[in-house]
């Protein structure tokens, strides 16, 4: 089985929109709106597929911080539940720093929930060398914290 990390395509958007309804990280319905600007190259976000064997398994979603110089924040990662536990995560972030030091930037930030149900997510940062940075309790809503991650680049 042969992973592959490339730029996020038009034709990757049925296979992602799937692994959207499969991880219910956002509504499917809101992908092509969000990926269009970056596809059409009127907004500089990063999106990265990986494929498996030619099949779209994961993505993440990346982009600038506004008014900041050369920091950006990956708002999106996800992985295929069948596909999860297999290092294609890891992979993706690694993909995803490698080109972002490329264009030489700086600072990736990743920003998660400080509910239990997260600390496996928060366990994949600190174990890909992210820090945490802050956290802002009540964020998202009373009792769940903004759990905010970065590495230098």
């Amino acid at each position: 089985m042969t992973l592959t990390i490339t730029p996020t395509r038009a034709d990757d958007i049925p296979a992602l929109g799937q692994i959207l309804d499969q991880t219910e990280l956002f509504p499917p319905e809101m992908l092509k709106e969000m990926l269009m600007p970056a596809l059409d190259g009127s907004h500089p976000a990063l999106w990265l597929t990986a494929h498996l064997d030619g099949s779209a398994i994961g993505f993440s979603y990346t982009e600038p911080e506004m008014l900041a110089e050369g920091a950006w924040n990956m708002l999106a990662i996800a992985i295929a539940p069948d596909h999860q536990g297999k290092g294609h995560g890891a992979d993706l972030v690694r993909a995803t720093e490698a080109q972002l030091r490329q264009n030489a930037q700086r600072l990736l930030i990743v920003e998660t929930s400080g509910l239990a149900a997260y600390a496996a997510t928060r366990r994949f940062y600190d174990t890909a060398g992210y820090d945490q940075e802050a956290r802002i309790r009540d964020f998202w809503a009373d009792g769940d914290d903004k759990v905010i991650f970065r590495k230098r680049l």
